[in-house]
């Protein structure tokens, strides 16, 4: 067997924006919540930016303080409009580039993968069915199982299910929530720049590396060795 060439053990991935491109149902159906509470559409950029945190805080986030008390009732809204939206012939949020060959690749006894996403349960089993993904992931902690990102409690939670450390983990995200929440848990992170937030936010955030493409993961896990030492 050929063995593991860093010191990570568990790699954590979040799900939109880093394995699975999902901004434009997002989008789509935050516009859809709004317009049917007789509000103004979000703009896009600023529901792109808020993808990873929890629904109803992201919902929140996009309200202006004294409408904030209709978040519930939007929330609602924009299921009923993600449900409805799966349900049409064309709907898919594609894999990016390199996702499916990356976990292939990390497929080792020797390492454990887990998901850590603002998606419910549901969600992301719908998700990883679709893309016949679900094989790879030991633990899968979603918005199901505590506070929003950027709180460390469910990384944290991901960890002790697995029985890893702090330093024998590597979070793997596209937004300073990922970032943050790893560093307040006290691992490493990995920025990828082909999501929702720019690489500087991700370095300013605490990400030890950002990456361009999946191929480079190994290598970036290789130099994150080799700044603890």
């Amino acid at each position: 067997m050929i063995p593991i060439p860093f010191r990570h053990r568990f790699i954590v991935f979040d799900l939109d924006g880093t394995l699975v491109d999902s901004q434009h149902t997002i989008v789509f159906c935050m516009s859809q919540a709004f317009d049917a509470a007789g509000l103004e559409q979000p703009d896009a950029e600023a529901v792109r930016g808020l993808i990873g945190l929890k629904l109803e805080v992201a919902v929140a986030e996009l309200l202006p303080p004294d409408l904030r008390a209709m978040a519930p009732r939007i929330t609602g809204l924009y299921r009923e409009a993600f449900h409805a939206r799966l349900s049409g012939p064309d709907h898919d949020d594609p894999l990016f580039d390199g996702a499916r060959e990356v976990l292939a690749a990390l497929d080792h006894p020797e390492l454990l993968l887990g998901i850590v996403t603002g998606k419910n349960r549901r969600g992301l089993l719908r998700v990883l069915e679709h893309h016949g993904l679900q094989h790879h992931f030991t633990t899968l902690k979603t918005a199901d199982d505590g506070p929003s990102k950027p709180h460390p409690r469910v990384l944290q939670m991901a960890m002790a299910e697995v029985g890893a450390e702090p330093q024998d983990t590597v979070m793997i995200g596209d937004t300073a929530f990922d970032i943050e929440m790893a560093r307040a848990a006290g691992c490493d992170a990995i920025g990828v720049d082909w999501g929702y937030h720019h690489r500087d936010q991700l370095y300013a955030a605490g990400a030890g590396v950002v990456i361009d493409r999946f191929d480079e993961l190994e290598g970036a896990m290789t130099r994150l060795d080799g700044a603890s030492q």
